[in-house]
């Protein structure tokens, strides 16, 4: 099982690139939800990792999928655009990932 990045920039992606995490770089809405879309039908994907901004700009559809599809589970990154604290988001990441409080 692996995990799998759909992000809006090219520092986010590379970053991950350094930890073994592979993806792609979009920016429009249907970039994102056919990278998401082929991200969800790919048997080996465990986690995708999206970054906050292209989350907004297609919502529903990632909310639908969250909640109709058993796997992969897709979780919320911030990157360096991002608006949530960082302590926040990773008690966040770890709290949705596994369902433990920090």
């Amino acid at each position: 099982m692996k995990f799998y990045l759909i992000s809006d920039n090219i520092d986010t992606q590379m970053g991950m690139r350094l930890a073994g995490i592979e993806g792609v770089v979009v920016h429009e809405k249907d970039e994102v939800i056919t990278a998401l879309d082929a991200a969800m039908k790919d048997k080996d994907t465990a986690i995708i990792l999206m970054t906050e901004k292209l989350i907004n700009l297609c919502r529903e559809q990632v909310y639908d999928y969250k909640l109709n599809c058993p796997r992969p589970l897709i979780v919320e990154i911030s990157d360096r655009h991002g608006t949530s604290e960082v302590t926040k988001t990773i008690s966040g990441y770890v709290n949705e990932a596994i369902g433990l409080k920090i």
